[in-house]
């Protein structure tokens, strides 16, 4: 529990959620929707997750890879919708949800960690792809079982640190008698906006700490590709460029999804703030990437559907 001191401050116990209260008519609909969306989540990105691990011709760093993708997606989208259905589920006018503020600043912390885990997956997914065209003959030496082992371990270890840091900052601010989170989860931009006191070294610092973690990943999967293209237009055959860049191809609509949600969403003042189009700017985010994923890998992907038809001769 966090004790504040300045005028109109009490002990923070709890936070009311406030997701759609403002839509109350839309309650039924959008808990329908948002149901088929996350069943969806979850059964697209399973499906690839169990194909990967049931087929040992699947068992090569780019496949591994996905399946961490995989986890990730329903791990960070599981921070989120289920609580979101819950509130949509209740039958009240208003659709709010109390949550402690322990649990409110866990929710935060899980939320930051899986978003800093993709930055990092995915700019090793893009070395793997930058191996695998630009040192095809040195590929197996260069992603070894053991560098993707030690690759895996440094993404989901190193972005534990990063939210830690943004978790203490948002917990330790003081916080005035409105406890109505303007959001459906515990974000950083609502929880400032409850702040009593002059917010500007917090905003500051988260984004620092949020270009940090951006603009390394985003460096090193920018790079990546300036190789991975100057490969390509240096093969002679048009259809050695053509399956070149196919290798790749998946990956890349997927960073340009991923870096454009998330830009849209993080990459404005806290100032500008405006509270139903950051939940819709949110929802792009949380949603479109996991739903598109296990379409953007499997759906040409030759060796996917092997896997699915050998899959489907066991069920």
């Amino acid at each position: 529990m966090y004790k504040v001191t300045a005028r109109n401050e009490s002990h923070v116990t709890q936070f009311t959620v406030l997701c759609f209260s403002d839509l109350p008519h839309l309650q039924v609909p959008l808990f329908i929707i948002f149901l088929i969306i996350y069943l969806n989540i979850i059964f697209g990105n399973t499906a690839v997750l169990f194909a990967i691990v049931s087929d040992s011709h699947l068992h090569t760093p780019m496949y591994i890879f996905l399946s961490n993708l995989s986890v990730l997606d329903i791990s960070y989208t599981s921070t989120i919708l289920p609580n979101l259905l819950y509130m949509l589920s209740t039958q009240r006018k208003i659709i709010s949800k109390t949550i402690t503020f322990h649990g409110c600043m866990t929710q935060l912390y899980f939320f930051i960690y899986f978003t800093c885990t993709e930055f990092f997956l995915l700019a090793v997914m893009a070395y793997d792809r930058y191996a695998a065209i630009c040192y095809p003959l040195h590929y197996a030496i260069i992603m070894s079982k053991e560098r993707c082992t030690l690759f895996l371990a440094g993404t989901w270890i190193a972005a534990a640190l990063e939210p830690v840091l943004h978790t203490v900052f948002i917990a330790n601010l003081p916080f005035c008698s409105s406890r109505q989170v303007n959001h459906f989860f515990c974000d950083i931009s609502p929880l400032v906006k409850l702040s009593c006191n002059n917010t500007i070294h917090v905003e500051i610092a988260t984004y620092v700490l949020g270009a940090v973690v951006g603009l390394s990943a985003f460096t090193l999967t920018l790079s990546s590709y300036v190789f991975i293209i100057n490969t390509i237009l240096n093969i002679k055959s048009a259809e050695g460029r053509q399956k070149a860049f196919f290798t790749c191809a998946s990956h890349l609509i997927s960073v340009i999804i991923f870096y454009g949600t998330s830009l849209s969403l993080h990459v404005r003042p806290t100032a500008t703030y405006a509270p139903m189009q950051d939940k819709l700017f949110s929802l792009l985010y949380i949603i479109l990437i996991p739903v598109l994923n296990p379409l953007i890998y499997t759906i040409k992907n030759k060796q996917f559907k092997k896997a699915f038809k050998r899959l489907s001769r066991f069920l």
